[in-house]
């Protein structure tokens, strides 16, 4: 049993960026593909698909984005709030990551949303991760 999804989620998708592979494929959860859809919108994802087996639990399957010389559109993902301590930020407290070149994905009561969109909108909440 995992205790932190989404920071095994996060280090599957670093290690396969680093290896250069296509895609990575992990467990499904709601939680995981609303990341997976703002990694998307922004434009750190190729694309994304839930893929339903009979025998298993759903999974996830993500394809990295590489530029034409194959060096990875992601260069980091960094675990914010975890469950041993958590972090929460007010809506004035969203700091822009890596000088506006990174996001941070946030879960707020609206639903997971980047930094960007969440003081946009005047919410706050969860700081989960940041990606550049």
């Amino acid at each position: 049993m995992q205790t932190d999804p989404i920071a095994d989620m996060l280090t599957r998708i670093r290690n396969a960026s680093h290896a250069k592979h296509a895609r990575v494929d992990l467990p499904a959860s709601k939680m995981k593909v609303e990341i997976a859809r703002i990694l998307k919108d922004e434009g750190y994802l190729a694309s994304y698909k839930v893929v339903d087996d009979t025998k298993v639990k759903k999974t996830l399957r993500m394809f990295l984005r590489y530029t034409p010389d194959r060096r990875s559109v992601i260069t980091n993902l960094k675990r914010i709030s975890r469950p041993g301590c958590r972090r929460y930020v007010g809506k004035s407290d969203i700091r822009s990551v890596v000088g506006g070149m990174g996001i941070a994905i946030v879960s707020t009561p609206r639903g997971l949303m980047t930094g960007h969109a969440a003081r946009k909108s005047g919410v706050g909440g969860e700081l989960l991760c940041e990606v550049w």
